[in-house]
């Protein structure tokens, strides 16, 4: 049962720490504001999530129930991260950032 237990503890953090790479990538690479701001919003909030769900598994497997830390720390990230990704976006139309070409959209130019 400690295999089965590590397994998904390995696989969870696998996973999570690809999609927060992913993340930082996308923040890297991608060429303007608007593209940027997608990447690390979901794919960091993925990565994130899987790695709590890595150690909500691995502290509640060891006796002492479940862990309503990470079930907090999981709801708190997943409710915030849209919200300020969203308000970021608003403050930038309103400062009406360069956009590259690849972009769609420019609701400030109708």
């Amino acid at each position: 049962m400690d295999t089965l237990i590590e397994g998904l503890v390995a696989l969870f953090l696998l996973l999570g720490s690809l999609f927060a790479l992913v993340g930082a990538i996308g923040l890297y690479r991608l060429p303007d504001f608007f593209m940027r701001l997608h990447g690390p919003t979901k794919a960091g909030t993925l990565g994130v999530g899987g790695m709590l769900i890595a150690s909500l598994i691995f502290f509640s497997s060891r006796g002492e129930g479940i862990s309503l830390h990470e079930l907090l720390i999981t709801l708190f990230l997943f409710i915030t991260a849209p919200v300020s990704a969203h308000l970021l976006a608003k403050a930038a139309m309103q400062q009406k950032l360069k956009l590259s070409q690849q972009t769609r959209g420019r609701p400030w130019e109708q």
